[in-house]
């Protein structure tokens, strides 16, 4: 099929008995890459862009879902009649297109890179969400941007009378006892983000399965879209660390790291750390007026992020010793107050270790209840969480313009995974919002919120059916080396291979999200 502007190439694929089309050639053909995806009569326009190239040490990705109501047959309840700006839904969907993606691009990639989606139809049947995901990672792979490998993704429900059914439909989804969106390549998962009531292990594990045998066929469906319509990559320069430099931090200053990465108190090991760097750094980068300081300063850099990177999952892995000296299954001091503010209907204090959340409960009639404004079905919602992070919790000093997308993600993750106990507006007519205020952190702060809040809620007099905790683990992989840490702190989950947040009822659930930084 062509176009009057060039070839318009499409490839389909069977995934859980629906038909999902990739096409590109047709819509925004001045974006780096450009594909739309159709499953029934939704559908999708997924671009990725490069732009400028960034003096940046990190890579420079944004992610966004841009609703537009018109997809549905709707016009925006403002008063402007316009969209503004992105709503949970569009937020938490660009969440789930960046988790899995960003691990994949290459070192060294550092030119601005975007990628949109905008759902241009809705049909209340095939949820957009999916398809934006995958729509984003086909728009890499025909783009020349320099995107490894394709991921696919897919959501797996469960009901009673028929099992496990890929992608079911949006007015299924919430009937079910399972909502599990699965992300990976054709090798291996990359994400996992689930919302479960009380599904064993052994039910998730064949989820997974079934979940990955979809994926391998939506990635060989991108690798022939990319055949027919990609474009060349951009080579890209892999920064690489002068070994010699690297040998002369760790003999001066191996010994002096290792020191203070070992001090158990989150504020005192990074002011050691910084210290020990910044002589590093002023030792190996010579005097600040001489032509070739720049380059000294960033190759020093390089090698004392990588020795320290090193040195701390040495010790981890191999060692078996963790920054504050836990046991790997062990988890950090708890203390719990409640009650403690007057004049709110529920409140909770939790800490654990470094980390503590302040939750209060509220109610309100039925009249309160919040009303959505979008494209999906669900018009109401009778509970409801939010979550926030001010700098203070890390001991900086930053901008507080309202809830960040970090925000948003995390206060649905621990909204998600109490609706479970929540009783129905017919048990308990009452509108419900629960805030959790994040006051320290060191790791794990989206389930201390989980934590605070069902002790707000118990404390509020909500009747849930039972209370809800939560912890994050995480994975470090050295060679054959590897331990599975409880309660990960913030240094482990930057530094490791794998983040799950699992909040689950006091009897077990696996409810979580997942995160993996690598093909694991």
């Amino acid at each position: 099929m062509s176009d009057v502007n060039g070839p318009v190439h499409r490839v389909a694929v069977d995934v859980g008995g629906t038909e999902i089309s990739f096409e590109t050639g047709k819509l925004a053909k001045q974006a780096s890459g450009s594909v739309v995806v159709a499953a029934g009569d939704t559908m999708v326009l997924s671009t990725a862009t490069a732009g400028n190239l960034r003096d940046v040490d990190f890579l420079p990705l944004t992610v966004d879902v841009e609703e537009r109501m018109y997809a549905a047959g709707k016009i925006p309840g403002s008063f402007f009649k316009r969209e503004g700006r992105a709503g949970e839904k569009g937020t938490l969907t660009a969440r789930m297109i960046d988790r899995p993606i960003r691990p994949l691009f290459p070192k060294g990639w550092r030119r601005e890179t975007q990628l949109v989606a905008i759902p241009l139809s809705i049909d209340h049947v095939n949820p957009y969400d999916i398809l934006a995901m995958n729509g984003a990672s086909a728009a890499l792979m025909v783009s020349d941007i320099p995107f490894p490998m394709p991921i696919g993704a897919v959501r797996v429900g469960q009901n009673d009378e028929v099992g496990f059914v890929v992608n079911p439909h949006e007015e299924d989804i919430s009937e079910g006892s399972l909502d599990l969106v699965v992300a990976g390549t054709e090798e291996a998962i990359l994400m996992v983000e689930a919302g479960a009531n009380e599904v064993s292990e052994a039910e998730i594990l064949d989820a997974l399965d079934i979940a990955h045998s979809e994926i391998k066929k939506l990635c060989a469906a991108q690798r022939e879209l990319a055949e027919k319509a990609g474009k060349p990559k951009v080579e890209v320069e892999v920064p690489q660390v002068d070994e010699s430099l690297l040998a002369q931090v760790r003999e001066q200053f191996g010994t002096k790291l290792t020191a203070a990465t070992q001090i158990e108190d989150k504020l005192d090991r990074q002011d050691a750390t910084k210290a020990v760097e910044a002589e590093t750094l002023e030792t190996l980068s010579g005097p600040a007026d001489a032509e070739e300081y720049s380059a000294k300063r960033g190759a020093a850099q390089m090698a004392f992020d990588k020795l320290e990177k090193e040195t701390i999952r040495q010790r981890i892995a191999v060692e078996k010793k963790r920054p504050d000296g836990r046991a790997a299954d062990e988890i950090r001091q708890i203390s719990v107050d409640v009650g403690l503010l007057p004049r709110t209907h529920g409140s909770a204090l939790f800490t654990r270790g470094q980390t503590q959340a302040i939750s209060v409960a509220a109610l309100g009639t039925t009249r309160e209840e919040m009303r959505l404004d979008t494209l999906g079905l669900e018009t109401t919602k009778s509970y409801f969480h939010h979550y926030n992070f001010p700098p203070f919790s890390v001991g900086e000093a930053g901008f507080m313009r309202g809830p960040k997308r970090r925000d948003i993600g995390h206060g649905a993750l621990a909204e998600r995974a109490l609706v479970p106990v929540i009783p129905t507006v017919e048990d308990f007519p009452y509108t419900i919002r629960v805030v959790s205020d994040i006051l320290e952190s060191n790791g794990s702060s989206s389930m201390a919120s989980v934590c605070g809040s069902s002790l707000s809620l118990m404390d509020a007099g909500v009747p849930i059916s039972r209370p809800v905790a939560g912890i994050a683990m995480g994975l470090i992989k050295e060679g054959d080396d590897y331990i599975v840490l409880s309660d990960i702190a913030g240094v482990e989950d930057h530094l490791g291979d794998m983040d799950l947040r699992s909040p689950a009822p006091s009897r077990a659930s696996p409810r979580c999200r997942w995160t993996s930084r690598s093909p694991a």
